[in-house]
């Protein structure tokens, strides 16, 4: 059950599971976090000195490759913090605290803002206005990818003057105003002193990059935000797109599919949203575990991006038509289902 601090609650439906699977796959691995952390700063550390040494050996169009390959990478660090606020990454508590702030500051993303607004999310997933971080419909056209895919300057822009803006001490908006009220000043200081931390750790590196000509080394830390999107928009954009508010059912307001290995690492396994939501104390690294123990009771899972955008075209299609539509994912006939 979820509650607000208006006294709101929601009787979540969640698929039966054993105590001793239950247990196992809450199991945190230090090894484990180690392998899904170091091996996607890994690879950004890799792509990025790939970029510079193109800078002095190669032609400029490897530099260009290898540069929008990193951003690529660097695209999933929302990913990133996003389960490293859960605190369920690492066992040792200390280790989701310091890489969670490695993630945040490369990504611009203001972690404490993040884990205020998630945790309501969690708590009152797609049901306004306890949760107004995902609002349905979401009117999403195919434009927008290549928009905001591959060169995102007006992205940028919004993370810098949001960043400045809190930075100021400044909350805008219905949602802001609910998390972070005006008679508890408390509430925003830690999300002030985190955005002047962006501020000042960039200028930093802004004022290096120029004393030393280092004009790479900021387009490869700094400027992230602005460009390689186009894989993280084609994850991220599947998880509530098309489904349904309002209901109790995690299996019928969020959607689960199927990836490649490399594409499940870069996202930290948020493909299996649905198990996410509910159950979310299990490790992004036991998501498929938990997929296969409950998949008896999960609508159909489409395999691949392609089957998964294809589903979400037809469903954005009858809603141009349909305004009010909302997809109602099929259950199995044998499934529990929650009281609506």
């Amino acid at each position: 059950m979820a509650r607000s601090g208006s006294g709101a609650h929601i009787t979540w439906y969640r698929t039966p599971l054993d105590r001793d699977t239950l247990a196992r796959l809450n199991t945190r691995s230090n090894a484990r976090g180690f392998v899904q952390t170091l091996g996607h700063l890994g690879l950004m550390v890799l792509t990025g000195s790939l970029a510079l040494y193109a800078l002095v050996r190669w032609p400029w169009w490897a530099v260009v490759v290898m540069v929008f390959l990193h951003g690529t990478l660097a695209s999933f660090m929302i990913n990133a913090v996003h389960e490293l606020v859960h605190k369920s990454v690492f066992r040792t508590h200390a280790f989701n605290n310091v890489f969670v702030r490695v993630f945040a500051f490369f990504g611009w993303i203001n972690f404490e803002h993040f884990y205020a607004s998630h945790m309501r999310h969690h708590q009152f997933t797609l049901h306004p206005p306890h949760d107004l971080e995902v609002v349905l419909p979401i009117r999403l056209k195919m434009k927008q990818f290549f928009q905001t895919g591959f060169l995102n300057a007006r992205g940028g822009y919004d993370v810098l003057k949001n960043t400045m803006r809190h930075a100021g001490g400044k909350f805008e908006g219905e949602w802001e105003n609910t998390l972070f009220p005006r008679d508890r000043p408390e509430t925003g200081r830690p999300i002030i002193l985190w955005a002047r931390t962006l501020l000042a750790g960039h200028a930093i590196i802004l004022a290096v990059s120029i004393s030393f000509g280092w004009w790479l080394l900021p387009v490869l830390t700094t400027f992230t935000p602005l460009y390689g999107s186009w894989l993280f928009f084609l994850c991220n954009n599947t998880q509530h797109i098309g489904l349904q508010d309002n209901v109790p059912d995690f299996r019928l307001c969020c959607r689960t599919f199927t990836v490649n290995p490399p594409v499940e690492f870069l996202y930290w396994h948020m493909n299996y949203h649905t198990e996410h939501l509910m159950y979310a104390a299990v490790p992004c690294y036991n998501l498929a575990a938990l997929h296969r123990a409950i998949k008896h009771e999960l609508p159909p899972t489409p395999r691949g991006l392609r089957a998964t955008w294809k589903e979400i075209a037809a469903i954005l299609t009858i809603q141009k038509r349909q305004p009010d539509y909302q997809h109602v994912a099929l259950l199995p006939h044998t499934a529990g289902t929650s009281p609506l």
